[in-house]
């Protein structure tokens, strides 16, 4: 069974073999998403399911702009500061991706 398991992958062995800048597993990736595993459990008390939503966007942003390089807490206090006068039409330049340009 390890034999037939092993060749019916052996492509994706065979490309981290070939090329040696592929990481050997996943773990800075696991890492990144820990606390999304561990706060599951937690985000069944959000309220409800529009509140669940809600809270998804915010975590999202928030990660978004950790994963950038910014201060998530820096990025949303400076976004909630200009979003009352921002222009509508330019909401999107608000995203933590934006912030960096």
């Amino acid at each position: 069974k390890a034999i037939d398991y092993s060749l019916k992958r052996w492509e994706a062995y065979s490309r981290y073999a070939d090329s040696g800048h592929l990481p050997l597993d996943n773990n800075p990736v696991e890492n990144c998403i820990r606390p999304v595993a561990i706060g599951k459990k937690n985000w069944l008390f959000a309220g409800s399911e529009r509140g669940g939503r809600h809270a998804a966007v915010i975590y999202s942003l928030l990660l978004t702009a950790r994963l950038n390089g910014l201060d998530p807490a820096a990025w949303l206090k400076d976004t909630l500061e200009k979003l009352p006068s921002w222009p509508h039409r330019q909401l999107d330049e608000l995203l933590p991706l934006h912030a960096l340009a």
